[in-house]
């Protein structure tokens, strides 16, 4: 009888030898003439979780382009100041002001914000849980997506929200009857719930989990640099094959004398009908480099951030960079700030006059400079406006 050791086996990107996988019974009774063979097979793609704590962890904790994509909508965004306006007038010393520089003791009001638009991007969802004392309105706390399930009624509206912290569980109402705030839930759009918003990264999550494999890949290939990518092939002159003892010895050989990086370009000697056949694309062959960067412009379109801001090659979407910040402002950063002034407007409207309403600064952003000066250059020159006019055209 041959050994159970004399059917294929193979390296392939840096794994342990390992037999062909077959049943024990098939491999006593095969019997192959000329040596060994060369086995492929196909693999499925591995996909990582899309859940909040998921895309955290694999995500901003783990990819520098989704990390610093997501910080830069949310640390504009929450850098923008509020203006706080009731109907028509704008109000300088509103209570609301010094509540929304300062939301709760424990955070100031970018802080509160950049953690509130972190929590949208990541999760689709943003839960400010406010805390009146004596009937006023004092703080402002922001719950942890994760920790926050939508409670239906039997209609299907929403009844209340449940937030378990630990092994405690308490019920908010998701409305208040008479004076009172009710919690706030901002969200994202999501095509298939009724209740929940849907992340940006969710969009992003292959191209996410593509990048994440190209640095696991390369860090491999550092640790394994030495390790053949390939098959060693047993074809001796006399036939026959080789004994359980020899395989092993043969296995253990390679493993401590040719994996790592410390036996990085160490040469491979065989002898005895032993044959090195190399096998694997390079990453020249899969174009890895390129396909790297096309994740990270997927990462960062779904954020809507132009990838040029953050240091990727190959986009020559935008003339220049003052152009594609003015893009980034425009088009990702001013609609976010838009849709959250709108409902905390209506939000904090319970809780104060009809009229309230909340607006950003738009004077005190830097990456719309030019487009104000701009602005102000054709109203100034605008002669037949009398003053109040052009006042009222740029926003006072």
């Amino acid at each position: 009888m041959k050994s159970p050791f004399h059917l294929p086996w193979f390296f392939t990107g840096g794994r342990k030898i390992v037999p062909a996988a077959q049943p024990a019974e098939t491999k006593m009774a095969a019997s192959l003439a000329s040596g060994f063979a060369i086995v492929s097979g196909e693999g499925a793609a591995h996909w990582s979780g899309r859940s909040y704590a998921a895309l955290a962890r694999t995500g901003f904790m783990r990819n520098p382009v989704a990390y610093r994509a997501m910080r830069m909508v949310a640390e504009a965004a929450a850098a923008v100041p509020w203006l706080i306006y009731d109907g028509t007038v704008e109000v300088v010393d509103h209570p609301l002001s010094a509540l929304l520089a300062r939301p709760n003791a424990r955070q100031g009001g970018p802080d509160f914000f950049e953690a509130l638009y972190g929590h949208l991007l990541l999760a689709g969802n943003a839960y400010v849980e406010p805390l009146a004392i004596g009937g006023t309105l004092r703080e402002l706390h922001l719950l942890r997506p994760d920790r926050v399930s939508v409670v239906e009624g039997r209609d299907g509206w929403i009844a209340g929200y449940d937030y378990r912290a630990g092994s405690a569980t308490r019920r908010l109402p998701a409305e208040v009857e008479g004076e009172g705030l009710a919690l706030l839930h901002l969200k994202l759009f999501h095509p298939l719930d009724d209740h929940s918003g849907f992340p940006p990264l969710g969009a992003a999550g292959a191209a996410l989990d593509l990048h994440n494999a190209a640095a696991n890949w390369n860090k491999a290939l550092l640790d394994n640099s030495a390790r053949p990518s390939g098959a060693l092939v047993y074809q001796p002159k006399d036939g026959g094959n080789l004994s359980a003892d020899q395989y092993e010895r043969l296995k253990a050989e390679l493993e401590a004398g040719y994996a790592g990086a410390v036996n990085a370009g160490r040469p491979l000697l065989l002898e005895g009908g032993l044959d090195w056949k190399s096998m694997g694309l390079s990453p020249k062959d899969m174009d890895f480099i390129e396909a790297k960067n096309g994740a990270a412009r997927d990462i960062a379109l779904a954020f809507g951030v132009p990838p040029m801001l953050i240091g990727i090659p190959g986009d020559n979407t935008y003339a220049n960079y003052q152009e594609a910040n003015r893009a980034f402002y425009r088009l990702t950063v001013l609609p976010l700030i838009a849709r959250t002034a709108a409902s905390f407007s209506a939000w904090l409207s319970d809780d104060h006059s009809g009229g309230l309403r909340l607006e950003p600064d738009l004077d005190r952003i830097a990456g719309l400079a030019a487009e104000r000066d701009a602005l102000w250059a054709r109203v100034g020159g605008a002669a037949f406006l009398t003053d109040e006019e052009k006042r009222e055209a740029v926003g006072y």
